[in-house]
Formats: C-alpha cells, sequence, structure tokens
C-alpha cells in the first residue's frame, strides 16, 4: 500500500474565475467506470480483512482511524490523509473513535 497526503498545504490555489482563499488538489481523473462514494466507520468499527477486487482510494476526510495489510501492521490515518490499494492487496479498516471516509474504486486510478 502507498500513502497519501490530501490536505490543503498540498493543494494549488485556484486563480481563475475571481476565486479568493481557494484552494483544489486533484485526486484523479478516469477513462474506465470508477465508483465514488462516503464509507462509515462506526467507532469501534472494523471492515474486515479482505483484498482489493480493483485499485481502491480510500480518504478519511472527517474523523480519524487506521488501515493494515495482510501484515496487519496498524498505520494511524486523519482527516485529509489516504491510502491506495491495488488489485489483489489485502487490507483492512478500522477506527476507534469513527470516521467517514470518501472511496473512489476504478481499474484506472492515476493518482498526481
Amino acid at each position: 500500500m502507498k500513502i497519501f497526503n490530501f490536505t490543503q498545504e498540498f493543494a494549488n490555489p485556484i486563480i481563475n474565475y475571481d476565486s479568493v482563499d481557494a484552494f483544489y488538489k486533484k485526486i484523479m481523473r478516469t477513462v474506465e467506470p470508477t465508483s465514488i462514494g462516503f464509507m462509515y466507520i462506526e467507532p469501534g468499527g472494523v471492515v474486515g480483512m479482505h483484498e482489493a477486487p480493483v485499485p481502491q482510494l480510500f480518504i478519511v476526510i472527517q474523523g480519524e482511524g487506521w488501515v493494515c495489510g495482510a501484515d496487519k501492521e496498524k498505520i494511524f490515518l486523519k482527516t485529509g490523509e489516504g491510502v491506495l490499494w491495488q488489485t489483489g492487496q489485502a487490507h483492512e479498516s478500522g477506527s476507534d473513535l469513527g470516521l467517514t471516509a470518501l472511496v473512489l474504486e476504478s481499474k484506472q486510478i492515476n493518482l498526481a
């Protein structure tokens, strides 16, 4: 798995359209069909170990939690941080306090 940071400090200023104090961080552009949704993990919740059927991008947008691979070594994530799992990578996620994540699934995920 590869860890990414999606917080504002890595975003570019939007200078068009008379914009003020606005920033944009591109996640990806797809040609292949893409599933985009929210995942909500309640306090103490876990999404059990499974293999990614296609590349999966998991971005924490609220709260905090953890992810791990087949080695079961937990990596803690907070708002603005994310992880990309490739097809076939076993993974699990959970949260002690609860989290909301944006989840993108596609055969084609190209992160900038």
